[in-house]
């Protein structure tokens, strides 16, 4: 996970530029730790009525509402950071643990 990932035993409590470890099998940087990413989808309790389509879960946003973020951060011990940890954040909310990723479709 080292090679990979920022988080509390080796991040110095802080984040870190992305790209300084290695990628994922995809080419990806910095899915797991450094930050949390802060998804497009709505929090939901459970999964139950879920897009089936991997799309974002929409339904039920409103300006305030609570988003998902995923995957941990560096304050965070190894066992969290995983894309399946989640938990959320109201819209407003900022903070140095919390970022996001810009993606596109080709």
């Amino acid at each position: 996970l080292g090679e990979h990932a920022w988080f509390s035993g080796n991040s110095g409590s802080r984040t870190h530029e992305v790209g300084q470890k290695r990628a994922n099998a995809w080419g990806v940087h910095d899915m797991h730790g450094n930050v949390w990413e802060w998804v497009e989808d709505c929090w939901h309790d459970n999964y139950n009525s879920a897009p089936s389509d991997g799309s974002a879960w929409t339904t039920a946003c409103t300006d305030d509402s609570r988003r998902v973020r995923r995957g941990g951060s560096w304050y965070l011990n190894p066992a969290l950071l995983r894309s399946a940890s989640r938990n959320w954040f109201t819209t407003g909310h900022r903070n140095y643990y919390l970022g996001f990723r810009v993606g596109r479709t080709f």
